[in-house]
């Protein structure tokens, strides 16, 4: 077999998750849209690249070379970014195996709490969910139109070092909203890696829900973490009375609980099943501020 090229399209935070997990097993590149950004891509073992919409011949040359391709860019309402830019140069890539897109569980919509899995009816809400179906639809099409395997991952609340309850904590913007039965899913940042590289390892295709095993209230996740730190936890507020933006709103008129087992059965195994063991582990090793292991007391 020949060496492994992995291309990611928007190597943002589960990119440079992804390439960290296992940066040996693989040559990586990465897009971003600032060369501010390089160094930190750099860092998580991406050689990096600039993608603003537009294919440059440094990016049609490298996808000539890549066996694994990784598209982590939000649709837009013109369509897909990387397809509007690529679809012609993705479709003769003369070494591909396998496309993995990163979706969101938002597609789903509201299911009132009730279990959804990969079989569940799309029946999104808001605009960016409408425009992530399609988008799924469009790389589906791709995949078969080439004969290719497509994953997709269709990702829950993306959380690890550096984003989480802690460090909300920490800088004071954590908030306890409370909205009766309304519950969410999670996924840690290195559960999404460990599921990209589960599928490349086998190029396997199909729709997955990446997601922890505890659909739980937002406001238990701040009480833990509150716990752990060993701080009062801000006081909770009633979701009617919130001040929010109208995005946040929107995601608090989504209530479903997230099923896994596709993922399991394709034979990844979550490092971080639910928010309590990935809280634990982030405050008993440190990193949970930017993923540096230190004291968790430090200041």
């Amino acid at each position: 077999m020949s060496e492994r090229q992995i291309f990611v399209f928007g190597a943002g935070y589960s990119g440079k998750a992804f390439a960290r997990a296992n940066k040996d097993a693989a040559t990586i590149l990465g897009t971003t849209r600032s060369p501010e950004k390089f160094e930190a891509l750099r860092r998580a073992g991406i050689a990096p690249l600039l993608f603003d919409g537009a294919l440059k011949d440094e990016i049609g040359d490298a996808l000539k070379e890549t066996t694994h391709l990784v598209i982590s860019v939000a649709p837009e309402e013109a369509g897909d970014p990387v397809l509007n830019a690529a679809r012609a140069a993705i479709s003769q890539m003369p070494a591909l195996e396998w496309i993995g897109y990163l979706s969101t569980v938002g597609v789903y919509g509201n299911y009132d709490g009730a279990w959804v899995d990969e079989t569940a009816q799309c029946r999104p809400v808001s605009k960016r969910s409408v425009m992530r179906v399609a988008a799924e639809q469009d790389w589906l099409k791709l995949g078969r139109d080439i004969g290719w395997p497509v994953a997709i991952l269709r990702l829950s609340g993306i959380y690890g070092p550096g984003r989480n309850a802690l460090v909300n904590l920490e800088n004071g913007t954590a908030r306890r909203l409370v909205k009766p039965d309304q519950v969410f899913n999670r996924i840690h940042c290195d559960d999404i890696a460990g599921s990209l590289w589960q599928l490349i390892e086998r190029n396997t295709g199909g729709i997955f829900n990446v997601t922890d095993d505890l659909p739980a209230p937002p406001q238990d996740v701040v009480t833990y973490a509150a716990s752990l730190m060993g701080v009062t936890p801000p006081p909770e507020i009633p979701f009617d009375a919130a001040q929010l933006s109208p995005m946040a709103r929107s995601f608090y008129g989504e209530n479903k609980r997230v099923a896994n087992a596709a993922i399991k059965a394709a034979g990844y195994r979550f490092r971080f099943p639910d928010y309590r063991s990935a809280l634990d582990h982030m405050w008993a090793s440190g990193d949970w501020r930017d993923g540096e292991p230190r004291s968790p007391m430090k200041r």
